[in-house]
């Protein structure tokens, strides 16, 4: 976790273990061409905050994240929405966990009404979000 020391840990063990992993993973299924029907997905559930903590590292921020998508269904080499200059905010394209699922379910094939009904036969909409259209091939 980075609520300390974040710019060490993540030049020198974090982002590295990660890059390498991400890398040989998409690198693999694409030379044994499973790339285009598996969809790599890499996200946390929150974002990190914009300033620095006096520990030197960043604490739990909700309000802006990066996801990383690849394979399956996803236009390879795009980037798809910014931060504002602090990135504290969204200032293009924002987008929230509902759209990130309706974009899953999308390529999945699931069909965008379909419905879930709970014990006592309650109708609930699985997708509420909507696909996000910048992502995908």
């Amino acid at each position: 976790d980075t609520h300390g020391q974040n710019f060490k840990k993540m030049k020198e063990s974090l982002g590295p273990t990660l890059d390498k992993a991400v890398a040989a993973l998409i690198e693999d299924l694409d030379q044994r061409g499973r790339l285009e029907d598996t969809l790599v997905i890499v996200t946390a559930e929150f974002g990190r905050t914009p300033k620095i903590n006096k520990n030197a590292g960043r604490d739990h921020w909700p309000n802006v994240y990066s996801i990383a998508l690849a394979g399956a269904g996803i236009r390879p080499g795009v980037v798809h929405g910014a931060s504002d200059n602090a990135a504290a905010f969204p200032r293009d394209c924002p987008h929230d966990p509902k759209d990130f699922a309706a974009t899953i379910y999308h390529l999945l094939g699931v069909p965008s009404n379909t419905i879930l009904y709970d014990q006592s036969q309650r109708p609930h909409p699985l997708i509420i979000g909507k696909p996000i259209e910048g992502v995908l091939a």
